[in-house]
């Protein structure tokens, strides 16, 4: 998502950043590409005109004319306008009701809302919420089974529905079973079809007037583009929607409909759907999201990113491993797999301001997903006390991993020389008194990225190359 636009206004905005001084004219000009740019990301044409007006008025201010960097003051403009597109300020969810908590989910069919439900549930959760899931699509086969099988999966209670009864009586009994059992927030996914009609829109009607939900949100799908937009504005116009779920937002699609569709319905975004995962729903940042847009990253997200997946004493516990030599390939394993938990590298690189742009420079070295499947292929085909006590391993231990986890016994002894290289140097760190966490050296087999590169210091063969080369003069200048 954004990836094209993205590329666009950056070649725009390194011209700009090119000219000595700016002017009307070249002004002009960039806003013409910028206008280009917006419009092939699918945003609305009304949207676009705005924006590009409002940036251009400010860009030819006296003050960004005669600043000494004209080309970053336009930069910083249109920061701050995509910032105010994409709806100002983050905007939460409205909690502050005596509880049951009651959110309403709505939208066309295939837009995820069954999934927003779990994964809305999960972020509730995570929040000290007991959310309660009720399946009220009666109409799309094994749509009740999806919610039951989901709430299972996450270990929540999903009301029993049934596809027999009306699904405003289903919504009504729920709201009373979780005044019942104390449930503190009640999540009703209601059904969806595959255009808007009469029938499903009043349906929706009767559900709110009977639950009065304090959220009605939106899933619409981003991959759609404008034709979410549109939607958007229908349902919204009937039902009053209190903010947006956009989903899909990992894909390829242009952004339109998140850059759009604040403007156009004038609800917030209040989260997207970064993945497949029921742990993939992120709370919308518009301020953030202009950053990552802009080429400039999203330190924040990534930062809470680890915060949510990293625990803290379990952190903490391997940094003393670290210190006391006592990091093993289990303890890298488990460092691996949170790793995947919060995401693909190439989406966490992203985040990390100026990654974008060496990306491209980077194209030919792969993001090393696979690479970490290899690994951990060999480090499952290990006994537990080899993970423990990789010096046990014998040439034919490294023979019975090597057929086990299909590579080779080379694959198998670069692994264990790249960790062994890894524990020596945290060794040295440890010896040093130094509490911080060293840089790990690059994952074996990344192509351009060498084992060891992480480590800043010279390797300890060039260490030892550059005493021999000491010692030798001063024996000469002993000798003169």
């Amino acid at each position: 998502m954004f990836d094209s636009l993205s590329d666009r206004l950056n070649s725009v905005f390194k011209r700009l950043k090119g000219q000595g001084r700016l002017d009307e004219k070249n002004i002009q000009e960039g806003m013409r590409e910028v206008r280009l740019a917006l419009l092939e990301a699918d945003v609305n044409y009304k949207v676009v005109k705005d924006f590009t007006q409002r940036v251009r008025e400010r860009a030819l201010g006296q003050g960004v004319l005669k600043s000494l960097t004209p080309g970053q003051q336009v930069i910083k403009i249109v920061n701050e306008e995509l910032v105010e597109l994409l709806g100002g300020e983050q905007t939460g969810l409205n909690l502050k009701t005596k509880p049951p908590v009651v959110l309403m989910l709505v939208g066309l069919q295939g837009s995820g809302k069954t999934t927003s439900t779990a994964k809305l549930a999960l972020h509730l959760r995570k929040m000290k919420y007991s959310p309660y899931l009720v399946p009220a699509d009666v109409y799309r086969p094994a749509a009740i089974d999806q919610l039951t099988k989901l709430g299972l999966e996450l270990g929540l209670p999903v009301h029993p529905s049934s596809a027999e009864n009306s699904p405003v009586d289903i919504c009504g009994q729920a709201i009373d079973t979780a005044h019942h059992k104390a449930y503190t927030a009640v999540l009703l996914d209601t059904a969806g079809r595959l255009h808007v009609d009469e029938k499903l829109m009043n349906e929706l009607v009767r559900i709110k007037e009977r639950c009065r939900p304090q959220e009605i949100l939106f899933v619409a799908d981003a991959m759609t583009g404008q034709d979410a937009v549109n939607v958007a504005q229908k349902f919204n116009e009937l039902l009053d929607v209190t903010g947006i779920i956009l989903t899909k937002m990992e894909g390829d699609a242009r952004g339109g409909a998140a850059l759009s569709i604040k403007s156009v319905t004038g609800k917030p975004i209040k989260f997207i759907g970064t993945g497949e995962k029921l742990s993939d729903l992120e709370i919308f940042h518009p301020d953030r999201v202009a950053s990552r847009i802009l080429g400039m990253g999203d330190i924040l997200t990534l930062i809470e990113k680890a915060q949510t997946d990293i625990d803290e004493d379990e952190a903490r516990d391997i940094q003393e491993k670290f210190q006391k030599a006592q990091f093993n390939l289990d303890d890298f394993r488990k460092q691996m797999r949170r790793l995947k938990k919060m995401g693909s590298i190439e989406g966490l690189l992203k985040m990390i301001p100026g990654m974008g742009r060496i990306q491209d420079k980077l194209k030919d070295v792969k993001v090393p997903e696979k690479e970490m499947v290899r690994l951990e292929a060999i480090i499952n085909s290990m006994t537990p006390l080899e993970r423990r006590s990789p010096k046990l391993l014998n040439a034919s231990r490294k023979k019975r991993i090597a057929r086990g986890s299909g590579t080779t016994v080379q694959d198998v002894n670069q692994l264990l020389n790249n960790f062994e290289q890894m524990q020596k140097m945290m060794q040295k760190m440890a010896g040093k008194g130094g509490s911080k966490m060293p840089s790990i050296p690059g994952i074996p087999g990344m192509p351009g990225m060498p084992a060891g590169s992480g480590d800043p210091r010279p390797s300890s063969r060039s260490r030892a190359k550059a005493k021999a080369r000491k010692k030798k003069v001063k024996q000469r200048k002993k000798k003169k």
